[in-house]
């Protein structure tokens, strides 16, 4: 009886070591991955990697608007052109001023504000709420609010300045000596809340017991910040301030809106520049092949800070 059962179960379910004795082999999940990832890779695809490779096409063409004949193929005719354009290179190099003077203020006065909200202080609550208004507001209401306040006749900056005594107030957006400077100060105004809130965010993960240990052990609130408090911000700092930097050196909005790059070109960025090579002259593939530069150089600062963060991973 025995025997025949064991010959009814080894007929139903095979000889030992069959198919259905093999454990299952890995699991293919390659396809899952992929079908889950579609969805937010296509409007990318579509959206910024499509319109890039057409940019770059582009610049390596004479494509004008408004021609009657098809766009030729000039090979880098465009970027030798560009080389020698000195209107470019001099908006390249008030970009770099407009980058630097914006960013450096902007992680100064945010790191005070992050350090100034940290502590337990009264309404703390409504101070980090106000902090953050001109992050919510739109980069051309920042502009039209702004120029408000620059006007040379009834400005509250000339006012103030006619009030207390110390002259009759200047027009600040053209003039040629004040124009860049005061862009520079709606930037940092318009900016400086998302360094604040980073800065904000990486000092509530540093360990409050490292600060109490480093009291007790007599040190002041400079070498705590030196000791305890950077080493563990440096990451976050890093990672914004590169952000920052790439942001303002492509900032386009509020400087067309305050100044559309006058006075005298004297606040003319690159992408301004671009543009008008683009709309306002009809230029397409000149402009595009300023886009492919600024395209290399923010690729060469990415690929600094990358190299910084390995290292210094490398190094913990």
């Amino acid at each position: 009886m025995t025997l025949a059962n064991a010959t009814v179960q080894s007929g139903r379910h095979g000889p030992p070591g069959g198919p259905r004795d093999r454990p299952p082999g890995p699991v293919n999940r390659n396809a899952g991955t992929w079908f889950l990832v579609l969805p937010a890779l296509i409007p990318i695809l579509i959206l910024s990697v499509g319109p890039l490779l057409y940019g770059i096409a582009l610049a390596f063409t004479d494509a004008q608007s408004g021609r009657t004949r098809s766009t030729q193929w000039v090979g880098v005719l465009n970027f030798q052109d560009l080389l020698h354009d000195g209107l470019f290179w001099e908006s390249f190099r008030i970009g770099l001023v407009w980058a630097v003077g914006v960013t450096v203020p902007q992680f100064v006065l945010g790191l005070g504000l992050a350090l100034l909200l940290n502590e337990n202080l009264r309404m703390r609550w409504l101070a980090r709420a106000l902090a953050i208004i001109p992050w919510a507001m739109p980069e051309v209401v920042v502009g039209i609010m702004w120029r408000l306040v620059y006007n040379p006749d009834a400005g509250i900056l000339n006012e103030t300045i006619r009030d207390l005594g110390l002259g009759d107030g200047r027009d600040w957006l053209t003039g040629l000596a004040t124009a860049l400077p005061a862009v520079i100060l709606v930037g940092v105004w318009a900016g400086m809340p998302q360094t604040t809130v980073a800065l904000l965010a990486g000092l509530q993960n540093t360990p409050h017991e490292l600060h109490e240990a480093a009291a007790l052990d007599g040190a002041g609130a400079w070498r705590r910040f030196r000791t305890v408090t950077w080493p563990a911000l440096r990451p976050v700092a890093l990672s914004i301030t590169a952000l920052n930097f790439i942001w303002n050196f492509n900032a386009f909005a509020l400087v067309y809106v305050l100044t559309n790059g006058g006075p005298g070109g004297r606040t003319r960025l690159p992408m301004l520049f671009a543009y008008e090579e683009a709309f306002r002259y009809g230029q397409f593939g000149y402009a595009a092949a300023m886009g492919c530069v600024m395209v290399a150089v923010i690729s060469v600062i990415l690929a600094v800070y990358l190299a910084g963060r390995l290292r210094g991973g490398e190094d913990r």
